[in-house]
């Protein structure tokens, strides 16, 4: 009989240390599911944050999605069996995965966003100076008569910076006919801007330029009344006025 009752004992002990376990498994699973539950409330944040910086219309992109829990309990509420908790984890990890896939896409979106804006003509070519002729119908200051000007004439210092509007690739930098001295930046998406009348070309054909880079040094080469950048910008080989470019800053 003392056997037995030892027994017993010695039974309701391991059941009591199988329960501890169970219920120590239980509160590991459930700090998980809470960390799971937390880094996809972060993901939502940083995604609307980075969708709004971006100003990006994205209802593809459901960062307002509420984690899924399964059944009608509310989104904080915890499962107390291991097999609810082990299907909240899962349904967070897929959760997670698919937000994941959400932020490479809209990283893709922004890194490609970023280069179309870096490769738009924007911004003047000097850092001081202003604007002595506009792009359209004038009298050309040599004849005097009635002529057609292809682009924007920024007057200023001899030998001061002339700058890149958009980062690209050089492909002319020599003298060119009534240009002068001219540099002429392709910038993909069918636009090139050319810089024309300069003393001296700091770039030759093939070099990579960033916006807002020295390209040359301002002048009055080729047909040239006064020191000046006679900016141009051509789409698909037609010149088109660059009025609205040089007004818009980055």
């Amino acid at each position: 009989m003392a056997d037995l009752r030892v027994e017993i004992l010695l039974q309701q002990r391991t059941v009591d240390r199988l329960r501890r376990e169970h219920r120590s498994g239980l509160n590991a699973l459930s700090a998980r599911l809470a960390e799971l539950q937390a880094a996809s409330t972060r993901i939502d944040a940083l995604g609307e944050r980075i969708a709004q910086m971006g100003q990006l219309t994205l209802d593809e992109f459901d960062f307002n999605d509420p984690a899924p829990m399964g059944g009608p309990a509310e989104p904080s509420a915890t499962p107390v069996d291991n097999a609810g908790l082990q299907l909240a984890i899962g349904d967070l990890g897929e959760r997670l995965r698919r937000q994941a896939s959400q932020l490479d896409a809209l990283q893709y979106l922004m890194v490609n966003r970023q280069i179309e804006d870096d490769t738009t003509p924007a911004g003047w070519p000097v850092r001081k100076g202003w604007i002595s002729s506009r792009y359209g119908e004038r009298t050309d200051p040599f004849t005097g008569e009635q002529a057609h000007h292809h682009g924007l004439d920024f007057v200023g210092t001899r030998g001061s910076d002339v700058l890149s509007v958009a980062s690209g690739v050089v492909v002319w930098a020599g003298r060119r006919q009534g240009y002068g001295n001219t540099v002429e930046i392709d910038h993909g998406n069918g636009y090139r801007t050319r810089y024309a009348h300069n003393d001296d070309l700091v770039v030759k054909p093939g070099d990579p330029v960033r916006a807002g880079q020295l390209i040359a040094r301002l002048g009055s080469t080729g047909r040239s009344s006064a020191p000046h950048v006679h900016f141009e910008v051509l789409h698909n080989g037609r010149s088109v006025n660059p009025a609205r470019f040089v007004e818009n800053l980055r």
